[in-house]
């Protein structure tokens, strides 16, 4: 049965929706501040996109309808990992664990804690992936935070011993990431080249997110091992992309561009085309500036309105957790002529959303977040719900 929240009643601009949400200057989930919210869809480049996309183009107006709730009480999900066969791998950011969650029942179970996980602010275990060759190796990779910065560790993940021991040690494959009370990032996905992207922030120290020497304020591109992949822009460097503030949704369309929701400060959030070696802008820029040597946001949104965390790409469209805006986001992107409207759907029903991951078709998981100390939990929270999209 799905229990839905009072919806919001403060209603969306209706000249221009403008997806904000993010770290405002009081931390990337700081309570709403009443701001509206506006965007509007452009090419990398910052102008409204031109050329037709390959495929058919999605419908010009979707929709996203939440058809049963698969699981409830789960305490600060963070990352979500879809495994072969529709079992789902959800992780604790404040508790540390990792567990498996039945594609049809629901049931929950619990496979072990992940060792020198240190939860703090907006810290602790945070996004999961499987690796590549999950089938054969069975690798789950994890981003968390330790006592002296953020890493990613990878775990064999034996599902033949007794539950609760299933994980094996971590083996560290990349450290030193700054860490901070807030902006350390978090997600973690292999691309369709087979390499690990890892969105990481600035910890609040925004001089780290021009510095190309530095991990913080980064989309970071590591082999299956740790190291720096090959064709990275800057040589010997794990850095793809810079000048970001604090990056968690990371996907990939059928064409295989990379896209990534970004917080905002008092502002804009944005989500992003990425593109090797550029430059996001902050903290020179925020949103759309419109100036030499920075890369502008495909759409924006000002801070109330998203607060984006996790991005899944279905039926043609970027779809957009928002922490603060509780709602999700659809931006189409195949397909697109001129200028295409966002649209928000769920808007309050579900409280506060934080991940959101591919199901195959028209199908998504949602996970809410509640739970993570900015929420007002209520009965149930926190859940993963299936959602129907168009």
């Amino acid at each position: 049965m799905i229990v839905q929240r009072p919806a919001v009643t403060a209603a969306l601009a209706a000249a221009a929706l403008v997806l904000t949400a993010g770290c405002s200057s009081g931390g990337s989930d700081a309570p709403d501040n009443g701001k509206s919210a506006e965007s509007s869809p452009a090419t990398s480049d910052g102008t409204p996109t031109g050329k037709p996309r390959a495929g058919d183009a999605p419908p010009e107006k979707g929709s996203a309808t939440v058809t049963k709730t698969l699981t409830e009480d789960l305490k600060s999900p963070w990352g979500l990992a879809p495994l072969p066969g529709g079992d789902l791998l959800v992780s604790s950011r404040d508790e540390g664990t990792i567990t498996r969650v039945d594609g049809e029942t629901g049931k929950k179970t619990e496979l072990g804690s992940v060792p020198g996980v240190s939860p703090a602010g907006e810290g602790g275990l945070m996004g999961l992936a499987l690796s590549p060759s999950y089938a054969s190796d069975h690798m789950v990779y994890a981003y968390f935070t330790t006592e002296s910065d953020n890493r990613i560790a990878r775990m064999l993940y034996d599902e033949k011993k007794p539950s609760g021991q299933q994980l094996g040690a971590p083996d560290t494959i990349f450290k030193d990431i700054p860490k901070g009370v807030v902006h350390n990032g978090g997600r973690i996905a292999f691309g369709p080249d087979k390499m690990l992207y890892a969105g990481t922030g600035e910890t609040g120290d925004t001089g780290l997110a021009q510095d190309k020497k530095s991990l913080g304020g980064k989309i970071l591109r590591l082999t299956a091992d740790g190291e720096p992949a090959p064709g990275n822009p800057f040589d010997d460097s794990p850095v793809y992309s810079y000048g970001h503030r604090n990056v968690q949704g990371l996907a990939w369309d059928e064409e295989k561009r990379l896209w990534a929701a970004e917080f905002g400060q008092d502002t804009w959030d944005e989500l992003n085309e990425i593109k090797a070696g550029d430059n996001y802008g902050w903290p020179e820029v925020e949103g759309k500036g419109d100036e030499d040597g920075f890369h502008d946001p495909v759409a924006q949104w000002k801070t109330s309105e998203a607060s984006p965390s996790g991005i899944a790409y279905a039926e043609g469209s970027i779809w957009m957790a928002g922490l603060r805006g509780e709602r999700l986001w659809r931006i189409p992107v195949r397909g697109v002529e001129g200028t295409v409207e966002p649209q928000s759907f769920l808007k309050g029903e579900h409280g506060r959303l934080r991940t959101v991951v591919a199901a195959g078709g028209d199908k998504l998981w949602l996970v809410t977040n509640e739970t993570d100390s900015r929420g007002t939990p209520e009965k149930g929270d926190d859940k993963i719900l299936e959602v129907t999209v168009k």
